[in-house]
């Protein structure tokens, strides 16, 4: 079973709010997931990033694959490979 780490949209219409979600890759985007670990709210000036960076570091070394979005989230964050 392959594994990413993804946003996930929730919100309103023109209103997104995401939620940072570790997923198995064959499940829809807004779909069934494994675990949270964090939020991310570009509505805010500047964007809002909230991570759990225990669990974060847990499943990259579990060897979670992150999308790119959630790279450069990390990267933001600090959290590194």
């Amino acid at each position: 079973m392959a594994v990413k780490i993804r946003l996930r949209r929730m919100g309103q219409k023109k209103r997104p709010f995401y939620r940072i979600v570790v997923s198995d890759e064959r499940s829809p985007r807004d779909g069934r997931f494994i675990e949270e670990i964090g939020t991310y709210d570009p509505t805010t000036d500047p964007s809002t990033y909230n991570v759990n960076e225990e669990l974060a570091k847990k499943w990259l070394g579990n060897g979670a694959q992150p999308t790119t979005a959630v790279e450069k989230i990390f990267k933001a964050v600090g959290i590194h490979r």
